[in-house]
């Protein structure tokens, strides 16, 4: 049987075309208009819009009339057509985020999330990167592991900003790509993806267990009274703790010494000790679910700026910040958000990610600060209850 030159023609098309198609998903965003995207904001009052520039596209947040800073803004696109999704049945294989991106505001972290229209675990296929600088363009990639999702299924590919503070914001895309990949082969992912709430090891399964060298309460309300006698009066006895409240907070600063010069390997541990717990309110009634359940917490922040060498003795509010935007010397997007143990003498265990632990040991990151989300008042011991109750840091290096 002979087969005409026009007949090969449409069959190589008809072969080729699927492979091109199903290829993957990438977006330059260099059409005068944003395509296929949608977006939107939920939990607090920010506001966002995405918007195309010269050669990249610019996600928007407005989140100056937030009240309390948990608010999420997320862009996401159906990638569907554009993926070969029989593939992923296989064990191999696994979908591949990955963007070109910069930041307004730094050091702040992002997310990638990827799901289907059956997705009920959220942050199994989530991962946050923490973004450095604001001066430079950075690469950011996340493979899935054990991505469910088959021929039928609608994939969904997000990038979202979370908690970034009561500011103007915004983030700007070179391009996102989605590709099926062999997770075999395809390479590490780049950045450093983190997990959102990672299970926590043993203390001593890491290397370094170092108690806190200087801590202290701070006042707004009262900022140049220094409150390093803060202590709690029982039966004739009298504890130094760390209260967090609502115009109160605490600040935590270690002398890494011979740490100071290397590199982190890995997450660490921040480890805080209860001495009581006054909390309550119904939220949830209030604001919702998936609002309400923000609250009732202590807030872990990184300390960016203000005085590098304060001491307990004398450190105040006001010579904390030196006069500074205190939204400039507190890092206004959370490392972490605790439900504190209420029992008194519990362990509280908080995860410092490894960017995080290796600007506390250069020192760019000063210290630590507690803070409350929501209504709180809870006190953990301070240095002078003695080492096994002392805030400490547990980390390994190189």
């Amino acid at each position: 049987m002979s087969v005409s030159k026009n007949s090969i023609a449409l069959m190589c098309i008809f072969f080729v075309v699927p492979l091109i198609c199903k290829a993957e998903f990438m977006d330059h965003f260099d059409d005068k208009t944003i395509d296929g995207w949608f977006w939107f904001t939920g939990d607090g009052n920010a506001t966002m819009d995405f918007v195309q520039k010269e050669g990249f596209a610019r996600i928007f947040v407005d989140a100056t009339r937030d009240s309390h800073n948990v608010w999420w803004a997320i862009i996401k696109q159906d990638v569907t057509p554009s993926l070969d999704i029989e593939k992923l049945k296989h064990p191999d294989y696994e979908l591949r985020v990955q963007a070109k991106v910069r930041v307004s505001h730094a050091p702040r972290r992002i997310n990638f999330m990827v799901n289907t229209q059956r997705t009920t675990n959220f942050h199994k296929q989530l991962r946050e990167y923490d973004i450095p600088d604001t001066s430079g363009w950075h690469v950011i990639s996340m493979t899935t592991r054990d991505f469910d999702a088959v021929p039928g299924d609608t994939v969904y590919v997000q990038l979202g900003v979370t908690d970034w503070g009561r500011s103007k914001y915004h983030v700007d895309l070179d391009y996102y790509q989605a590709e099926v990949v062999n997770a075999n082969t395809v390479g590490s992912d780049k950045g450093e993806p983190l997990l959102y709430h990672p299970p926590i090891p043993p203390t001593d399964s890491l290397t370094h267990h170092l108690a806190v060298a200087h801590d202290a309460v701070i006042s707004s309300e009262f900022p140049d009274v220094n409150f390093n006698d803060w202590s709690i009066h029982e039966q004739g006895d009298s504890v130094r703790v760390l209260t967090v409240s609502a115009n109160q907070w605490a600040i935590l600063r270690w002398d890494f010494g011979p740490y100071a010069e290397t590199k982190v390997t890995g997450a660490g541990i921040l480890e805080l000790t209860t001495y009581s717990v006054a909390s309550g309110g119904n939220y949830i009634d209030t604001y919702g679910e998936e609002f309400g359940m923000e609250f009732g917490k202590i807030r872990v922040t990184e300390i960016l700026g203000g005085d590098p060498d304060w001491n307990q003795q004398t450190v105040t509010y006001n010579s904390l910040i030196r006069g500074k935007d205190p939204y400039r010397v507190l890092n206004s997007q959370m490392i972490y958000d605790l439900d504190i143990a209420e029992e008194p003498g519990s362990e509280n265990h908080i995860t410092i990610p490894g960017p995080v632990m290796q600007r506390l040991l250069d020192g760019s990151t000063r210290g630590l600060l507690l803070r409350p989300l929501g209504a709180l008042d809870a006190s953990v011991y301070a240095s002078e209850a003695g080492e096994n109750y002392a805030p400490k840091l547990h980390f390994t290096t190189e």
